[in-house]
């Protein structure tokens, strides 16, 4: 019997009362007998709800849905511009050129092009000094060129591939504002032509090797970077998302094998078309470059001189953040989802344990560790609130039927082909799994499944926390390990929320869960984030057409989430056509940095200028309240 079999024979409802909300604390079980066949079960049971419009922890109202070109707050609070798209980080460097006539070599030296996940760092002792890595995901085309197409040059490649990857900027406050600190010697860009080391139990390996790196030990680049995390070592961790997307073949009839297939490459690209004028990108000329992609990278933000790491321990999916944590003894645990239709959610757990007190013994903490990939039970089938159990299975080369007769040769390939290895395991495919954060009030760990219009196709079936066939709104997964400890290879989940439109589709699955109604409703939950206080935090990425299954939803937004409650209310609104993402918060708590991203992807957008016939400029915003208190509070 499976671990996960066993905690599934308890009926936990027959033993405490649950009921829909949060997860009961560890000190309310005390007196609970949670015993089976001498293994503990997890505690994470459900608490009594508090009825909505109760929580204190919220101390904002929720503002209405919005459609106009402008960041919409409420009352009280007040926004600016940190940096935006094109900015020179430097003072001799060049400056944004709205026609698009910059240079590759320009774009270099300038804030990268739609900015997504980030985290602030500290300097040690300065209040008022910080540095911000910052992902810059890709670019968009009608806005980057001036012919406002596609590619038609390996200098328009080059200028995409400047656009993308990581910008570290320097943030000092004065009077109580924070800005751009422009010319700090810490203000660097690690775009898709910067050099990075390969580290990890695939560096080195066959299918790492290309005719460019024939040691394949070093890689050229890091692109498509959507979120983030950030390490108790003090350094910055970029995830490579949807790397695929970048690459084609000018061969029109060649085949891919199982495992360029299930990563998702065509012959055509993903309207990128890198292919046609970098033979990098060629899957006919250079197969094995795809494989020098889709990992996670490690940059330290205080070193300028530093080379960035790809650490291959944590496998290559299409990588959405990292959410770390520690386990009881010590040792560092990772959270990641990949964003895809039908994909999986793992964690890392590092083989040696965190030195707090030497950052520089951490440095190759990430190489070493063991891979896991969550297999979620069908749940109790309660249609406003379904809850479960999970388990854990390792992704190692010689367990669980992964080796040489399921098609993998060793530990690298394991990790190379993770998508693989995960569907030998029978892990459960989920409704795109993006941000993952964990509670700095309690450990319990958020997902947000952000839509999957697939489900309940063949291989998907409806059930769990995947309850929705063709899912359009999307929902936040929580879980709480057993133990209350991450290395525990069993944990109890619930859906803290299932977003819909009770405005549309009222009385049905589609309305979304209680503790969505017609004030607050939204669809495909995407960036997540915990502040000191325990509030958490939503961001969206969905259809902002405010029609149909839509309607009244408005343009994408940021919500703020009682975990106790559930309660959810709105916070901000973006501009025309935008995602927001990426959210970082000063120490104190009373600014919170903010991502728009492509604004005006398809037109109607001059954000965030709003000059005559002005070009949209992805870019972070400074939110504060006007009376500089708590935000959120």
């Amino acid at each position: 019997m499976s671990l996960l079999e066993e905690n599934q024979s308890t009926d936990l409802e027959n033993m405490v009362g649950l009921s829909r909300r949060g997860f009961i604390s560890a000190g309310a079980l005390c007196g609970a007998a949670m015993f089976l066949g001498g293994n503990l079960l997890s505690r994470s049971v459900l608490a009594d709800s508090v009825s909505a419009g109760a929580s204190k922890l919220l101390g904002f109202a929720s503002i209405p849905a919005a459609t106009i070109d402008a960041i919409t707050l409420p009352p009280g609070y007040k926004s600016s511009v940190l940096i935006s798209w094109g900015q020179p980080l430097h003072k001799d460097g060049p400056a944004f050129d709205p026609k698009g006539n910059g240079t590759a070599a320009q774009q270099e030296l300038q804030f990268g092009d739609n900015n997504d996940g980030m985290s602030l760092f500290e300097f040690p002792g300065e209040k008022d000094r910080a540095l911000m890595a910052i992902n810059n995901e890709y670019t968009n085309y009608r806005y980057l060129y001036p012919h406002g197409g596609m590619p038609q040059s390996a200098d328009d490649v080059h200028k995409a591939l400047a656009c993308e990857g990581v910008s570290v900027i320097e943030i000092q406050r004065q009077n109580g504002q924070w800005s751009f600190v422009q010319g700090s010697r810490y203000n660097r860009r690690i775009h898709g032509n910067a050099p990075i080391q390969l580290s990890g139990p695939a560096a080195g390996h066959a299918l790492m090797k290309t005719s460019a790196d024939p040691d394949g030990k070093t890689v050229l680049g890091t692109f498509q970077n959507c979120a983030n995390g950030m390490t108790p070592w003090g350094t910055y961790l970029t995830c490579e998302e949807n790397f695929t997307d970048c690459f084609g073949s000018n061969n029109a009839e060649q085949k891919f094998d199982a495992a360029q297939k299930r990563y998702g490459v065509v012959v055509a690209s993903k309207e990128i078309n890198w292919h046609q004028h970098d033979e990098r990108f060629d899957l006919a000329k250079n197969p094995n470059e795809l494989n020098r992609h889709g990992w996670i990278v490690e940059i330290d933000p205080f070193d300028p001189q530093s080379t960035p790491v790809k650490r291959t321990a944590l496998g290559r999916f299409k990588h959405e953040n990292a959410a770390l944590t520690e386990t009881a003894d010590g040792h560092v645990v990772v959270y990641m989802g990949d964003d895809e239709r039908g994909e999986f959610i793992y964690k890392f757990v590092s083989r040696d344990k965190i030195n707090h007190k030497n950052s520089k013994a951490n440095r190759d903490l990430l190489d070493h560790g063991t891979l896991y990939v969550a297999r979620f039970d069908a749940g109790d089938g309660n249609a406003d609130h379904p809850k479960g159990h999970g388990e854990w299975i390792e992704l190692t080369h010689g367990k669980n039927g992964i080796d040489a007769s399921s098609g993998f040769a060793d530990q690298a390939e394991v990790l190379i082909h993770a998508r693989l290895a995960a569907s030998v395991v029978k892990a459960t495919r989920m409704d795109r799994p993006e941000w993952i954060v964990v509670s700095p009030q309690d450990g319990q760990v958020y997902c947000t499944l952000t839509n999957n219009v697939k489900r309940g196709e063949e291989g998907q079936p409806i059930g769990g926390p995947n309850p929705r066939e063709k899912n359009v709104y999307g929902q936040i997964l929580r879980w709480r390990t057993d133990r209350d400890d991450h290395a525990s290879k069993t944990f109890a989940w619930d859906l803290f929320v299932v977003a819909g439109n009770p405005g549309v589709h009222a009385g049905t699955p589609k309305a979304g869960s209680s503790n969505v109604n017609t004030q607050n409703m939204f669809n495909s939950p995407d960036g997540l984030s915990f502040d000191k206080g325990g509030r958490l935090w939503i961001q969206t990425d969905g259809d902002s057409s405010n029609t149909g299954d839509y309607a009244g939803m408005g343009n994408n937004q940021m919500l703020c989430a009682d975990p106790v409650t559930g309660e959810i209310r709105r916070f901000m609104v973006g501009p025309v056509g935008c995602e927001v993402t990426g959210i970082a918060f000063s120490p104190d708590q009373k600014t919170v940095f903010v991502g728009i991203q492509h604004p005006g992807e398809n037109g109607g957008s001059t954000f965030p200028e709003h000059l005559p016939n002005g070009k949209p400029r992805s870019s972070v915003m400074a939110i504060m309240r006007e009376d500089g208190g708590v935000v959120g509070a």
